[in-house]
């Protein structure tokens, strides 16, 4: 079947692609080995040279990029101009930094004496093509954030894009040969989800980092464990957002509306779960559905937007059975919890405030992808952190407190790959990225990022 670019705010078909058919995923395949070969010898600064080349050209092309981005899955057009921004600065933050970030490790002679070593360090070295099985959501990002560190380490990489995005994903591909990259170091593959497994399995693919739904990480991670590959994964995430009596109130009911609904809220570190200490519950309850309610709902290239369409009709009608479902479990729908009027034609579904949930309901263990907030009452810290670390995921979390104390007891306890006090959940190139339990395994960005798709080899001299 073809692969189809719809726009989520009209249900029109954008453009199609016919997928690769298996000559063509097999040229695509030597072009990465053969690629490897030569680019695994360039020096940093070459390649630095490269990714300061697409950086320059994303900021040129912002405009069309974020347009593209916002036809595609239909965030609205200032935030797809600002994630094209953040792409290009993780890329010059790769440049300046990977060499130092990979500079070999020398340990102190006297601790490798006994070793029989008159000298010995750590060197990382690349490993081969990385295979990337990347989410619409962020499209660009969520790329960028992989394949910055992977090509600066020296590796060549390989774009599995989700199949309601092929004309981002040809746009990336465009880009990194435009910066002058040689051919094969990156490349998109119009592939379906079925033809994953295949690569992944192909001897010439090194490793697989995948973003995405659970049910996706596991089949990946089972086909590269199978392979004795190396995998990287960040699944879902049902972050907690945390209010202490000691908060800023305002700040933190501000913050709060913009930590679920950006994005649209289809982010997985979006705050999803708002477990508020019930001496201020009732307060920032009010605060945050008022802010909610108020939020502008419409066509994602207005610029006045800030809350578009889901990005399928799917994830569109699953977000409404998780609020019918707690609305017939007894859930309190405060504001929202429907289609908004006139807006038929696309996916769009209203920012949504519920209260009274209980275990019983499917909202209060599955994430939920799109603008609906959850918000519980914790009498104490027991129970905030009990109900913070109540989900099968880890992904990350928010607190408001002002108090050391409290502040070190969800540093300690909160099971999560980030705790992010008095503000919200981001990512950054210079801060690692990932989660525990079942939103994953290992780390994107920072060294640990770049890190993590290298042969760490000890050299040994007698």
């Amino acid at each position: 079947m073809p692969i189809a670019s719809v726009n989520p705010a009209t249900g029109k078909t954008l453009e199609t692609f016919e997928p690769l058919d298996a000559a063509g995923l097999e040229q695509r395949l030597a072009r990465a080995e053969a690629a490897f070969r030569t680019y695994r010898t360039t020096s940093f600064a070459q390649r630095a040279g490269l990714l300061r080349r697409a950086a320059e050209l994303l900021d040129e092309d912002r405009e069309s990029v974020a347009r593209t981005m916002t036809e595609e899955m239909g965030k609205p057009i200032a935030a797809a101009r600002a994630e094209a921004a953040k792409c290009a600065k993780a890329m010059r933050w790769y440049a300046e930094n990977a060499e130092a970030l990979l500079a070999d490790e020398h340990p102190e002679p006297a601790d490798v004496a006994d070793a029989g070593a008159a000298r010995a360090y750590v060197r990382y070295r690349p490993l081969g093509a990385v295979l990337a099985v990347m989410p619409w959501n962020f499209p660009f990002w969520q790329v960028v954030r992989f394949a910055a560190p992977a090509l600066m380490a020296g590796n060549v990489g390989l774009l599995k894009h989700a199949s309601n995005v092929p004309r981002t994903a040809v746009a990336l591909e465009e880009l990194f040969r435009r910066a002058g990259f040689p051919e094969g170091c990156f490349q998109t593959l119009l592939i379906g989800s079925a033809a994953v497994e295949a690569v992944v399995r192909d001897p010439r693919v090194a490793a697989v980092t995948l973003t995405g739904s659970e049910p996706a990480g596991r089949a990946v991670a089972a086909a590269a464990a199978d392979e004795v590959k190396k995998a990287v994964l960040e699944l879902g995430g049902s972050d907690p957002y945390v209010v202490m009596p000691s908060a800023d109130l305002d700040a933190a009911a501000a913050t709060a509306v913009t930590a679920r609904a950006q994005n649209n809220g289809q982010s997985c570190i979006a705050a999803k779960r708002f477990i508020v200490h019930t001496e201020v519950y009732d307060r920032f309850t009010a605060a945050f559905t008022a802010a909610m309610a108020a939020l502008r709902v419409g066509d994602p290239m207005d610029e006045a937007t800030q809350v578009g369409p889901l990005a399928s009709r799917q994830g569109r009608d699953e977000i409404a059975e998780l609020v019918e479902d707690a609305r017939a479990h007894g859930a309190r729908v405060e504001c929202g919890g429907r289609r908004p009027e006139g807006l038929d034609a696309g996916w769009f579904y209203e920012p949504t405030v519920l209260t009274g949930i209980t275990p019983r309901m499917r909202i209060h263990q599955e994430e939920t992808f799109g603008p609906v907030a959850t918000v519980y009452r914790a009498a104490d810290l027991d129970e905030a952190v009990a109900l913070a670390n109540d989900t099968p995921f880890g992904l990350s979390s928010n607190v408001w407190t002002e108090d050391p104390a409290e502040q070190e007891r969800f540093v300690r306890d909160i099971q999560a790959g980030g705790v992010f006090f008095n503000g919200m959940t981001a990512s950054h190139p210079a801060l690692p990225f990932g989660g525990v339990k079942r939103s994953g395994f290992g780390r994107e960005l920072s060294g640990h990022g770049i890190k993590e798709f290298c042969n760490v080899t000890t050299v040994w001299i007698a």
